[in-house]
């Protein structure tokens, strides 16, 4: 296996990128100007005898501020020298460049400490001065002395630069801006020494960490690159799983590093994220800039040794893979090869719903135990692939393997499709086949139970057309294909015993359908002949009938109504209802009442008992007569348009008869025309028959009924 890689380069491009980042680490810094580390002078940066507080002049100089610090003059030289190397490293060239700014706070002390150190900055102070500031001794002898002094030891300090004496802070302020100075000083910037010392340690520390990290990185891929390659899969694994672990430990420690770095950032930006007015001074601007760049070579530094590792990585696995390859390519080879075998065993198509439904059965069954040799082919072709993509020396022996591989995957899976298509096929042959028999089958028997004395009425009729066509109608919801279809569909599957079959089927189909035919033809017939044409309704005259003197009026005459079709919601008799169609509307107002009271007494009304009373010419008893034969042919003619007009429209023989636009829409076109029927025959009309005895409750009778009438109406 090993002859097929290639030796592994040096790590020459990890080691240029590494060394990349250290370089500028100590650009970050400084450390050709700055050789000391704020940890190694932390106990004379806390004495806080000088400070760089952040403020600038106006031309962007550099203030390092002297504050009132009574054991001065006791600093040893050394210490006093590097805190002044330390701080003026800090600020970035072209600052440091400009000259700094010197201001020396000896309000409270004397003209001896005002002269040390200016004698310590002349001598020591190792960066470029452009002008120092002395905020003299308050009282009055130091402040006298101290002008004196300046006078007669300026040579003496060995300064070229401008000493500027100033009586108080408010003098102080005129040379540089508030925003600038302390608030020791009077200014308004915010400066906390212990913070400012805590977040320098923590940067520079930071630094040094990652540098030490990219010496380990370092060496570890030096370390990878010339590890020889195994020759068996055991020891490769064990190699594998061996720098894996190493990576892993290194890779932890660079996470843990950015957490580090990113705390560190949040805190030194924490004054500015939590007040959202207050603003970072440009000490703290500095350290963010400073550490964002260290999370820069940080991220440079994560990115080169993944990228190597990536490589080795690759290096490895192909290794291990390759040596997998040809063993599992054997084992994969010998179970599609017995699939293919067990597929060859399936022939025949089935004969009934029952015996293919078994062939599907098994079927799936041998598609669900080829599912896993399957994806095992397909997952070790694609390894193969991946073997081919990493260039590799047997790329075309793995390229052939893979080739064999994916053909008898499509042998197999294109071969289990044409059967499962055949299978699917046959089976909806042989159940289109059944449904038809059944539905045959059924067809025969709803005929068949159709007896022929219950179809000698009207209504046996409808319920026999009725009933066929929903019979009919299950095969609209549910097609039964006809021959053709039949045949276009499954021609290519048809054996000779499979034809013989559908065409048996199909003959008996389209005999049963021909038997329907003519049974619809003969009910429809006798329908016709059941059914009494509609009769035309004609309307009274407009206006009611009026009580007219029996000397001098004549009542209303109007065309005969044609005898309404018996239905069983009739409320009275035929006979009656021929009795009240065939009275003589020309006849004089008293012979009608007679005849009408006659008819009552003969229904066996009580309230008729003495016959002088059905002359009785009075005016109240002539209205409720009239009222009564108007009320009753009222009726009949509601119940003539109910049994000539509404209930025909339920025939199934006459739908063809109906617009489209009114199928299904008959209270549409006759409102509550039934309602009115029942009110009036039922109600109303008992009501009337009521007041006939006692006209005094015919007024009684309309007010008790008018609400119930208007909700009708």
């Amino acid at each position: 296996v090993r002859s097929c890689f290639k030796e592994e380069m040096p790590p020459q491009e990890l080691s240029r990128r590494l060394a990349a980042v250290t370089t500028h680490v100590d650009e970050i810094l400084q450390q050709d100007v700055r050789p000391l580390m704020a940890v190694e002078i932390i106990e004379q940066l806390h004495r806080q005898f000088a400070i760089l507080s952040g403020g600038r002049g106006e031309d962007g100089a550099p203030i390092i501020t002297f504050p009132e610090f009574s054991g001065f003059k006791h600093i040893p030289d050394e210490d006093f020298l590097n805190v002044m190397t330390y701080l003026t490293s800090i600020p970035s060239v072209e600052a440091a460049s400009i000259g700094f700014i010197v201001v020396i706070d000896r309000r409270r002390d004397k003209w001896s400490s005002v002269k040390a150190s200016l004698t310590r900055i002349a001598v020591a102070f190792p960066g470029n001065l452009q002008l120092i500031f002395i905020l003299r001794p308050s009282r009055f002898i130091q402040r006298t002395f101290t002008d004196i002094g300046i006078k007669y030891y300026r040579n003496e300090f060995k300064t070229k630069v401008p000493i500027i004496l100033l009586n108080s802070v408010s003098d102080l302020h005129g040379y540089i801006d508030k925003s600038q100075l302390t608030q020791e000083l009077g200014g308004t910037l915010e400066y906390r020494h212990s913070q400012w010392v805590n977040h320098r340690t923590a940067i520079e520390n930071f630094a040094l960490t990652l540098k030490t990290t990219v010496q380990m990185l370092q060496t570890f891929g030096a370390s990878l690159a010339t590890t020889e390659l195994p020759r068996s899969m055991l020891s490769t694994e064990d190699l594998l799983m061996s720098h894996t672990r190493q990576r892993d430990k290194l890779q932890d420690e660079l996470k843990l590093l950015g957490k580090q770095g990113a705390t560190l950032l949040s805190c030194i930006r924490e004054p500015a994220t939590k007040y959202p007015n207050s603003k970072l001074n440009l000490n703290q601007l500095e350290n963010v800039a400073a550490l964002e760049r260290l999370l820069v070579q940080l991220h440079e530094t994560e990115k080169a040794f993944s990228e190597f590792w990536s490589k080795h990585h690759l290096k490895l696995n192909q290794c291990l893979q390759l040596q997998h390859f040809e063993h599992d390519f054997c084992k994969v080879k010998l179970a599609l090869d017995n699939l293919l075998e067990e597929q060859a065993e399936f022939t025949g198509i089935g004969d009934s719903v029952m015996h293919v439904e078994q062939l599907l059965k098994e079927h799936r069954k041998l598609e669900e135990k080829s599912q896993e040799p399957l994806e095992r082919a397909q997952l070790l072709a694609l390894v193969g692939d991946q073997l081919i993509q990493s260039h590799h020396d047997a790329a075309d022996a793995i390229r052939s393997q893979c080739v064999e591989l994916r053909h008898l995957c499509d042998d197999f899976i294109n071969e289990n499709k044409k059967k499962q298509d055949v299978f699917g096929k046959s089976l909806e042959l042989h159940r289109q086949l059944d449904k038809v028999s059944q539905w045959c089958e059924a067809g025969i028997y709803l005929l068949a139970s159709q007896a022929v004395d219950k179809c000698q009425s009207r209504e046996g009729v409808d319920i026999a057309l009725n009933d066929i066509a929903t019979f009919l109608g299950t095969a609209k919801e549910d097609p039964l294909l006809s021959p053709k279809e039949f045949y276009d569909e499954f021609e290519l599957l048809l054996t000779l015993d499979a034809k013989a079959k559908a065409q048996q089927v199909l003959q008996r189909l389209g005999d049963v359908q021909e038997i329907f035919h003519k049974r619809q033809v003969s009910l429809m017939k006798l329908a016709a002949k059941q059914t009494r044409p509609v009769q035309p309704v004609a309307p009274h005259p407009e206006s009611s009938p009026k009580w007219l003197s029996s000397k001098t009026s004549q009542p209303p005459t109007s065309v005969p109504l044609a005898p309404p079709l018996r239905t069983s919601e009739e409320p009275y008799t035929e006979a009656e209802l021929n009795s009240w169609g065939k009275q003589d509307r020309e006849t004089n107002l008293g012979v009608k009442n007679e005849e009408f009271f006659e008819s009552l007494r003969e229904r066996g009304n009580p309230q008729l008992e003495q016959p002088a009373r059905l002359r009785d010419p009075s005016p109240c008893r002539r209205i409720i007569c009239d009222l009564l034969e108007t009320e009753e042919i009222y009726i009949k003619e509601i119940k003539s348009i109910i049994d000539g007009y509404i209930t025909p429209m339920d025939f199934i023989w006459l739908k063809h008869l109906i617009p489209d636009v009114l199928q299904n829409n008959k209270d549409f076109l006759f409102g509550n025309m039934r309602e009115l029927y029942e009110f009036h025959s039922r109600t109303f009309l008992k009501d009337l028959e009521k007041c006939a005895e006692n006209p005094e409750l015919l007024a009684h009778c309309f007010l008790k009924r008018v609400s119930q009438c208007c909700q009708i109406k």
